[in-house]
């Protein structure tokens, strides 16, 4: 989608399936610092900084629509009540960034991974695209971990004691929880 460093023309709008923004660090870890959902901008902050500061990828097969920055400025500019909408966009996406960094840094494994499924079901509900309470979250248990900062292997463990503890259940399908 795009790269740290690029410097995009364009919004995009994810229309259906789910993306993340990511960082790389020095020693070539990756760290997920986001998750998007069906209806947001994926990338709002090229609205007003010029160069992207980390990276976009698809996590599921995607359909986005692109909208020029230019022609996205300018109605933002001229219709006061869609400028509020984007920056109440951004104020909720800076209060879900804090939320994560609180969950990454204080909690315990368990919390990290309950909070990350919650945040995604809560999510899901609000925009409409839960299936009777049940979730479909299609991350591998190594990008769940790259979220919360916990090896494959203790995501795995973490996940079979919520769902020995009857909190979660794992569809056969799929290596992702459900909520």
């Amino acid at each position: 989608m795009n790269r740290d460093n690029d410097h995009s023309t364009q919004c995009i709008v994810l229309i259906s399936g789910f993306a993340f923004r990511h960082k790389i660090s020095k020693d070539g870890k990756r760290q997920i610092v986001s998750i998007h959902l069906a209806g947001e901008v994926i990338n709002l902050q090229s609205l007003f900084l010029e160069a992207m500061d980390h990276n976009l990828q698809a996590l599921a097969r995607c359909s986005v629509v692109l909208i020029p920055i230019s022609a996205l400025r300018s109605l933002i500019f001229a219709r006061p009540p869609i400028y509020a909408a984007f920056i109440i966009r951004s104020m909720v996406e800076a209060s879900i960034y804090r939320e994560w960094i609180l969950n990454n840094g204080w909690r315990d494994a368990r919390a990290r991974i309950a909070h990350i499924l919650c945040e995604f079901a809560v999510r899901s509900d609000a925009l409409g695209i839960n299936h009777g309470g049940i979730y479909n979250l299609p991350m591998t248990q190594e990008q769940i971990g790259d979220a919360v900062g916990l090896t494959a292997v203790h995501v795995n463990r973490t996940l079979k004691s919520l769902s020995n503890d009857g909190l979660i259940t794992q569809s056969a399908d799929c290596s992702a929880p459900t909520a």
